[in-house]
């Protein structure tokens, strides 16, 4: 059977909010859900799915916590793992717009993962993105829990659609 974990970091507690939203619509069990300060890297290898979460900061860093966590996952061969993407930004944050997220596919993208779980970014209002490709299609889920906190079940539910079939978010 396939498994999925859901990995977030998180300062003020939005992205882990978003993460349980995520786990509670996706059948994901808590014990599943992991906060990348209090884990070690090593705790992917238990999962097929890797759903990361991360928050943008400063000039469009990922949340703190994920900085040694990335060093550890970049460490590894994730070929055959599946990595789903999803980060919350502030459309007003017109030039890092949920960077952080871009910044995960970044540095996991040679790590011989499948990235899955694009979503259009078209309801927010930003000028630029290092989450969405030249292409203009998102590396994931972007959220925007400040301006727009009303679409996130919604486009959590949509996304999920595009994540997975149902056996593999289970």
């Amino acid at each position: 059977m396939e498994k999925t974990g859901i990995f977030f970091g998180s300062t003020t507690g939005t992205t882990e909010h978003v993460a349980k939203m995520i786990a509670e619509r996706a059948g994901v069990r808590p014990a599943d859900i992991h906060d990348v300060a209090y884990t070690e890297p090593s705790t992917v290898g238990g999962y097929d799915t890797l759903v990361l979460g991360t928050s943008t900061w400063g000039s469009g860093e990922p949340q703190a916590d994920w900085l040694d966590f990335l060093d550890g996952l970049e460490a590894l061969d994730l070929r055959g793992k599946r990595i789903a993407l999803f980060g919350c930004g502030d459309e007003t944050m017109a030039e890092t717009f949920c960077n952080g997220v871009g910044e995960l596919y970044k540095r996991l993208k040679d790590t011989g993962a499948e990235f899955i779980g694009s979503y259009p970014a078209d309801v927010y209002h930003f000028t630029r993105s290092s989450a969405v490709g030249s292409d203009g299609v998102p590396v994931g889920l972007l959220l925007d829990q400040v301006n727009h906190l009303d679409l996130t079940p919604g486009r959590i539910d949509g996304w999920l659609l595009t994540v997975a079939a149902p056996h593999v978010m289970a």
